[in-house]
């Protein structure tokens, strides 16, 4: 029997380095993030303090929110470090490659054009139950009762929720010394 030599075996081949991808945006979206928590801190810091009969300090809201602020930022630049990569939902009715919608963009700043015009005049009662009505209208619903009956719950509900629950008035318009 005679002696077969076998090759050398080939060096195995060198794994495919993996090019990791920085997500630029992410880091920029936490950059702003945390850019934004600060200055709503240094605001609350430069709150002068409430009433005596206060419970709470007026910079305790500004502290919580630029905290949470603060700690989301934190939590994105970690989770993007760590190779988390925002993708683009699917949806299940839309047309991801399709551009944007110009006649309903249009129609919506319309809307919100006439509630702002008119907001003085009719006040917010009746201009936010248009603004409602308006933009569910351009979204695509068709039933007029509701969408008006929703428009004018919403709108007397939130102008009470400000006026009775904040303290903030908004413009009665026409209907002044009614509501």
């Amino acid at each position: 029997m005679s002696q077969q030599h076998a090759a050398p075996a080939a060096p195995p081949a060198p794994e495919p380095t993996r090019h990791r991808v920085v997500d630029t945006a992410q880091y920029a979206m936490a950059a702003f993030l945390a850019v934004a928590g600060a200055y709503v801190v240094y605001n609350g810091t430069q709150l002068r303090g409430g009433m005596s009969a206060d419970f709470l300090p007026p910079s305790t809201f500004a502290y919580v929110v630029g905290g949470v602020l603060l700690v989301l930022a934190v939590l994105l630049a970690v989770a993007t470090a760590r190779g988390d990569v925002a993708e683009a939902e699917e949806g299940e009715d839309v047309d991801l490659s399709s551009g944007t919608d110009v006649r309903t963009l249009g129609l919506l700043v319309a809307v919100l054009c006439v509630n702002v015009f008119l907001i003085e005049i009719l006040g917010w009662a009746i201009t936010g139950a248009i603004l409602f009505t308006g933009a569910a209208w351009v979204l695509g619903s068709r039933h007029w009762v509701r969408d008006i009956a929703l428009g004018v719950a919403l709108s007397v509900g939130t102008f009470y929720a400000f006026y009775v629950g904040l303290g903030v008035p908004l413009p009665a318009g026409i209907l002044n010394g009614v509501l």
